[in-house]
């Protein structure tokens, strides 16, 4: 009975976790409408969101600064690789590639997260599950719409591969649970390395920063640029990433990086209802496959136990 609350309890939060996550689209292409450079957004967004959890992890911390040391790198490849490294290499990604493959590839990542846990720690998937990856992957490609309109460009390509990497850094590091941080200040930790290494991307001139305090329309509704802003930061970045570590503590690394393949359904959701952008039939049957794949991966995982390091060995270092 515990472990099928626990599993309840996971799946739950990676729901609220993506449905946040999900959020961000409506909340950013209201500032990139106005003149925001996307740079400039998901700058703030992270930065902001660091800052709306210290207080909470330092009380959550109490002082235990040798448990932030012992994790130290664990939170550094989280804010590098999965804030920071994840979203810089998106941006360039959609640079030279249309939104729909730039996303798919990054989305990619989940298959890397099933590779990690099979060849690093012998959780072979079953059949079910690995039909689930399969199912999961079609559905997002019906879902993105890719075909139409698809873009190639090799370095794009390479882009996009390493914000899968990010993504799939962001799902494995939080499922440690030997000696890690409580998920509130694991995300507080990595959204405050992401910020500043994203400001030093903008600082050097590698992403573009253009910010206009200019009102902004927001779901059909005129309203201040820090609306959308402090939706960004509150419910898709401090909200978002303190839910879904929680979440993959709980499901594990691999059920939960398939969970949150949700984000984009709820990213549609959204924009149909914010931004009148209805989906067509094959997204809405893209979104059906990919709840399906989403079942049977869950299925083919059972109940399985979120994954340990081996004691005394930093796992970020090892890969």
């Amino acid at each position: 009975m515990p472990d099928r609350r626990a599993g309840l309890t996971g799946l739950l939060l990676a729901l609220a976790s993506a449905a946040a996550f999900g959020t961000s689209g409506v909340f950013a292409s209201a500032l990139l409408s106005s003149g925001w450079s996307a740079a400039a957004a998901v700058t703030l967004r992270v930065g902001l969101g660091a800052l709306v959890l210290t207080v909470p992890a330092l009380l959550q911390l109490r002082g235990r600064w040798s448990l932030l040391r012992a994790n130290l790198g664990s939170v550094v490849a989280f804010g590098l690789l999965a804030v920071a490294g994840c979203q810089l290499a998106y941006f360039l990604a959609i640079g030279r590639l249309s939104v729909g493959v730039a996303l798919l590839l990054e989305y990619s990542g989940v298959v890397l997260v099933v590779l990690w846990t099979w060849l690093r720690h012998g959780q072979r998937p079953s059949p079910v599950t690995a039909a689930g990856v399969v199912v999961a992957i079609a559905g997002l490609v019906l879902v993105l719409d890719v075909v139409r309109g698809a873009e190639i460009d090799l370095l794009g390509v390479f882009w996009g591969l390493l914000a899968a990497v990010g993504l799939a850094v962001y799902f494995v590091v939080s499922g440690r649970t030997d000696g890690a941080l409580p998920p509130l200040v694991s995300a507080w930790g990595g959204l405050a390395i992401g910020a500043v290494v994203l400001g030093a991307a903008a600082a050097v001139g590698l992403v573009p920063w253009r910010t206009t305090a200019a009102d902004v329309d927001l779901a059909g509704t005129q309203v201040s640029w820090l609306v959308p802003l402090l939706g960004l930061a509150l419910v898709a970045a401090a909200f978002a990433y303190a839910t879904g570590v929680a979440a993959i503590r709980r499901l594990g690394s691999r059920t939960s990086s398939f969970v949150g393949l949700t984000e984009v359904l709820f990213a549609v959701l959204f924009a149909w209802l914010a931004l009148g952008q209805q989906p067509g039939p094959v997204q809405l049957v893209g979104g059906v496959v990919v709840l399906a794949g989403i079942v049977l991966v869950r299925a083919g995982e059972g109940n399985p136990a979120p994954v340990e390091p081996v004691p005394g060995r930093d796992p970020v270092a090892q890969a």
